[in-house]
């Protein structure tokens, strides 16, 4: 799950990370009275999506008068903001950020984030803060500083020293960074975050060290036991039909393909996206219904699936295990009952209850391509894709 900005520096501070003064504001007069009430000689008015990049799209502005607040809030707010991580749809601005102006001395890069291979949180850190890391990361990976941390023991005094002398940070703001970098990481442990960024780290002429922006993701599976970071949750940054596959447990991403897929499990989900680009397909989804889904849930995931305008067609593969075909065949049949199907269905079925399962196909009213391997219902389904409708 993403949160905005501001919602991350509420947190910031709540940890004692220092953050510049700034309010959120959600309409044109808000903006200029937060502006009014900083009292500063510049305010920053920042778009709120959940997507970075906003600095180079034109999402971040800096005012001098309150004039310029207001003109830059009616500017942004309502405004499609497109990034190069929003995609070419870019997201609507529905919030502002308006924050005191500050001054700055030098940019630094933060990062926490899950290593999967060592299975501990790296600490990440660079002088070249205010780019994009990953271009860092590409082209100059030597300027990037690692830290791993033991689980056991936490990111020790010791490794803060080193990523704050590594960083190049004088002695006074060297103090600051070691007790900054580990409340971070206190508050990465403690709100089951999977990605904690700030970029910039700013360093002032007073030496002082200041989190001028915030990104951070928490882990989904861990929600149901944080009940203040699923508070900050904002349903209108998330893509609608991933929201309602999410009331039925069904694990859907959307992309940008055609051919929507429904398959049981992670691995089989993935193999099916390769086949079916291999055949010069392009999926339109990722949608794993799992092994214990009802027929209901079947039915709700197929509704979900051709709600997608740009799906020309659906291949569903399913491999029964626990997952029952026949149960997969029922929830076709009746989501089918409620939504028009009118573009190519193609279904490979096998495993427990197969024969069950093509029997319902087959004496329902579906019109359905029936496959027998991976391999034939990839080339069906992009052929069917293909053809004139």
């Amino acid at each position: 799950m993403n949160i905005h900005e501001y919602q991350g520096k509420e947190l910031f501070r709540a940890y004692g990370v220092p953050v510049p003064r700034g309010h959120v504001a959600f309409s044109i007069e808000e903006a200029v009275s937060h502006a009014k009430e900083l009292d500063s000689n510049i305010a920053a008015v920042k778009a709120q999506i959940h997507a970075g990049g906003r600095g180079k799209a034109g999402g971040v502005k800096i005012a001098k008068t309150h004039e310029e607040v207001r003109t830059y809030a009616k500017e942004l707010l309502g405004k499609t903001l497109v990034t190069h991580q929003t995609g070419e749809e870019g997201q609507v601005i529905q919030r502002l950020l308006i924050e005191e102006g500050v001054d700055i001395e030098r940019e630094y890069y933060i990062g926490l984030v899950l290593n999967r291979e060592t299975g501990r949180v790296s600490f990440m850190a660079s002088k070249e803060g205010g780019m994009d890391i990953e271009e860092v990361a590409e082209n100059t990976p030597e300027k990037i500083l690692y830290e791993e941390i033991d689980p056991l023991v936490g990111l020790t005094a010791f490794q803060g020293r080193r990523i704050a002398y590594g960083l190049g940070l004088p002695k006074k703001a060297a103090k600051q960074g070691v007790e900054l970098f580990q409340k971070l990481y206190k508050l990465y442990l403690q709100t089951d975050a999977s990605i904690i960024e700030i970029n910039p780290l700013i360093i002032t002429r007073e030496e002082k060290l200041i989190a001028l922006d915030a990104k951070l993701n928490f882990d989904d599976n861990a929600l149901s036991r944080q009940e203040g970071i699923r508070g900050y949750r904002d349903e209108s940054e998330e893509d609608p039909k991933e929201l309602e596959a999410g009331k039925y447990d069904l694990s859907y991403i959307a992309l940008d393909g055609n051919i929507g897929c429904m398959v049981n499990g992670a691995g089989l989900a993935m193999a099916t996206m390769d086949i079916i680009k291999h055949y010069g397909g392009s999926p339109a989804n990722f949608l794993d219904v799992g092994g214990s889904a009802t027929r209901e849930n079947v039915a709700n995931a197929f509704r979900i699936l051709l709600s997608d305008e740009n799906v020309k067609g659906v291949f569903v593969n399913i491999f029964g295990g626990i997952m029952k075909c026949d149960v997969i065949a029922a929830g076709i049949v009746e989501a089918l009952k409620t939504v028009e199907m009118n573009v190519p269905l193609v279904v490979r079925l096998e495993g427990t209850n197969v024969d069950k399962g093509r029997e319902i196909l087959a004496n329902s009213q579906v019109e359905v391509l029936s496959a027998f391997s991976m391999d034939d219902g990839a080339k069906k389904i992009v052929k069917a894709t293909k053809s004139p409708q």
